[in-house]
């Protein structure tokens, strides 16, 4: 039952970002592959990782890595900034442009939240960001972030 509510809701954010992603192909703004789209949501989520801390994450090889994440900076989507620590180094930092793209799954979240907010009681919504946040910490060690 907790199995069949929680995909319920994962699948439900899942197809409302491709169904909006879909509408951006059909109005030619989408310049993403799939396989695009996920290296930027990793990289994004991964907060300005190195080269080498994405293509540990992803399980590709440097080289891999490289071309793909130069693919990004040449349609704007990413930037590589130097390390201040080791001038070797290079962080990549998603764009304003990458932000605007995704921003189409964020705002559903925020909607969502807004209306789970007006639906539940306080106690219950806090009670929901507590299990959300031992979800995350704890019960979700496999994926540092």
């Amino acid at each position: 039952m907790l199995e069949t509510a929680f995909s319920k809701v994962y699948t439900k954010f899942k197809l409302h970002f491709y169904r909006a992603v879909f509408g951006r192909f059909q109005a030619r703004e989408a310049t993403l592959t799939t396989v695009e789209t996920f290296c930027m949501e990793t990289i994004a989520a991964l907060g300005e990782p190195t080269v080498n801390e994405f293509s540990s994450f992803v399980g590709i090889s440097p080289p891999n890595a490289a071309y793909k994440i130069n693919n990004l900076v040449q349609k704007g989507y990413v930037e590589k900034r130097q390390s201040q620590q080791d001038k070797r180094e290079y962080h990549l930092v998603v764009t304003q442009k990458y932000r605007d793209y995704y921003d189409i799954s964020y705002r559903y979240l925020n909607t969502v939240m807004e209306r789970i907010k007006t639906r539940f009681p306080e106690q219950d919504v806090k009670r929901l960001e507590e299990m959300l946040e031992v979800i995350s910490s704890e019960l979700m060690p496999e994926i540092p972030l």
